[in-house]
């Protein structure tokens, strides 16, 4: 039995655990997907994957990640096994010749076309275990979790490009200064120059 409001919360830190709490939800959410799609229809991924291609189609798998969410490995995996069921075809990209275009076949077409309205309804079912009054702002969350899980990736490489500038730098400060604390070189003196002495012949 699922509680809710201060009961929930006097259960323990799992309670007020964003993490565990947004596990739960996701659990709840992929069985009632699954119940929705049945045992003939697409998986939750496989969905995401045919609904990005199907708005724009000839996305290589480099932008499928960033469509979807999905990680690299995960997705090239699944992209691997969706073309060989024959719901995907890939060919080369014409913007990029080192990356493969992802299309959906016809018989893709057709499984995402009958699986739209399954997944309609089980979203429906998910927002309706919320009041409305809650629902917008929900998926507003949601939208804003969603947006700082894609910004991640390019926050992490300017702060890595960031560290490596800033330990350039500082090591090029303590080359400086390692020099301006050595004591200054003395100046070689000068070898006296050896004198040649000539002899004059006899007269």
């Amino acid at each position: 039995m699922v509680k809710s409001g201060k009961q929930a919360r006097r259960s323990g830190t799992l309670a007020d655990s964003p993490s565990h709490l947004m596990h739960r939800a996701l659990q709840l959410a992929l069985d009632i997907y699954a119940e929705e799609a049945g045992a003939g229809g697409p998986t939750q991924r496989q969905f995401a994957v045919m609904e990005a291609v199907s708005v724009k189609e000839g996305l290589t798998q480099t932008d499928l990640v960033r469509a979807t969410g999905i990680d690299r490995s995960t997705l090239a995996d699944l992209v691997a096994r969706m073309t060989a069921k024959g719901l995907l075809s890939r060919e080369r990209s014409a913007l990029d010749a080192r990356a493969k275009a992802v299309r959906l076949s016809a018989e893709g077409q057709a499984l995402l076309d009958a699986a739209r309205p399954r997944v309609e309804a089980a979203d429906k079912r998910i927002m309706g275990l919320l009041p409305k009054a809650k629902r917008d702002g929900f998926l507003e969350m949601l939208a804003d979790l969603a947006a700082a899980a894609d910004a991640a990736p390019d926050a992490e490489r300017a702060e890595a490009k960031a560290l490596k500038k800033a330990s350039k730098d500082a090591r090029k400060l303590e080359k400086a200064a390692k020099k301006a604390a050595e004591p200054p070189k003395k100046a070689r003196k000068a070898k006296p120059g050896k004198i040649k002495v000539v002899v004059a012949p006899a007269e």
